[in-house]
């Protein structure tokens, strides 16, 4: 659907029926385009260890309250072996943002084991941050196919105000890397945090015009939830409530469900931190893609991006089986053994060969 600024603004602020009838409309748009089917991305945070010092986030550098983890090499690949052997199908390898050659040949060493030892079956989505071109190419040969490089705003104003305005924290070299992923021939994701201090309408209906521009193929974004350990905490003054927050997080998912129909959404954690059923709502306006987390417990507390991160006691088990039952609450079925790969991905890569 074509949708310029002013209509998207005006989505993103309905309320009462009109809101009820936007999540109808994105509802039917997902079914229709994307199926009813929940594809499964078994999270695995293998490392807080962070190179970058983001003004919002609980592992920044500067955050000496935290203790550092990097998870051995032989829990990453059981924690992908369970992925494996229960059909997900597909893990994202999620870490702080480092670039330095140990960690560039740690993951790419990490991408061939898992290849191996699932037979080459497991599809595996890397957030790992901004790295060269060149690093790219390299995990990218080594078996990743989908990244996901969260912008958090593209507005380059607030940029510098949620990151140190500095050469590690470059809006430009952000939006260089997106352009390299794709370059690279990644499934590409990015995602913005809803309901920051200092944000508006405006900036979020431009958000989404620029997912359109960069024509992503996935998209992970959720609201924003502070934390008291950072630098941007001391705005929570500027914040809407939480439940704000939630509603109009929801609203982003269905006008980008809207605007980019067959591309596939991630139903953000930090939404169930707001609303002990927030994924599966947004699983019913527009998202397709839950990430189970994976993470070995011992390490899931210290990796907190965001205060009251649920599922942090919960072991994979638990984690795949409650998140079964709330997907089936949500009428939705998981797409088991499915890669799930952006549908909007393939027929773009179908559209150059023809």
């Amino acid at each position: 659907m074509a949708l310029d600024k002013q209509e998207i603004i005006q989505l993103l602020r309905t309320k009462g029926e009109e809101r009820t009838s936007l999540l109808k409309r994105s509802q039917e748009t997902k079914l229709n385009e994307v199926g009813n089917k929940v594809y499964f991305r078994g999270l695995i945070e293998f490392s807080n260890v962070c190179a970058k010092d983001c003004l919002y986030c609980g592992i920044r550098k500067g955050n000496e309250k935290v203790i550092r983890y990097d998870a051995k090499d032989e829990e990453i690949l059981n924690a992908s072996r369970f992925a494996w052997e229960n059909n997900f199908a597909s893990v994202v390898l999620q870490s702080g943002e480092l670039s330095s050659p140990a960690f560039v040949k740690r993951v790419d060493s990490l991408l061939k084991k898992i290849k191996k030892l699932s037979s080459n079956e497991l599809g595996i989505t890397l957030s790992c941050g901004e790295q060269s071109r060149e690093t790219y190419k390299r995990w990218f040969e080594s078996g990743a196919h989908r990244y996901l490089l969260r912008i958090e705003s593209t507005n380059r104003e607030l940029y510098y105000k949620i990151h140190p305005n500095n050469q590690t924290h470059s809006f430009d070299k952000r939006v260089e890397a997106l352009g390299f992923l794709k370059e690279t021939g990644y499934q590409v994701g990015t995602g913005v945090m809803i309901g920051l201090p200092f944000q508006t309408y405006e900036h979020l209906a431009d958000d989404l015009l620029f997912f359109k521009k960069l024509d992503i193929d996935m998209c992970g974004m959720g609201p924003y939830l502070e934390h008291e350990d950072t630098p941007l905490y001391q705005y929570r003054h500027l914040l809407q409530t939480k439940q704000e927050r939630f509603d109009l997080a929801l609203n982003m998912i269905a006008v980008l469900r809207l605007l980019m129909p067959d591309i596939n959404i991630a139903a953000a954690t930090a939404l169930q931190a707001i609303d002990p059923a927030g994924r599966e709502k947004a699983l019913a306006v527009g998202a397709n893609v839950i990430m189970p987390n994976l993470t070995p417990t011992a390490y899931r507390e210290e990796y907190q991006l965001y205060e009251n991160k649920p599922c942090l006691d919960e072991d994979a088990e638990l984690c795949r089986n409650c998140l079964e039952a709330r997907i089936h609450v949500a009428g939705a079925e998981i797409g088991y053994g499915e890669w799930g790969d952006s549908k909007h991905f393939s027929r773009r890569t179908q559209e150059k060969k023809d």
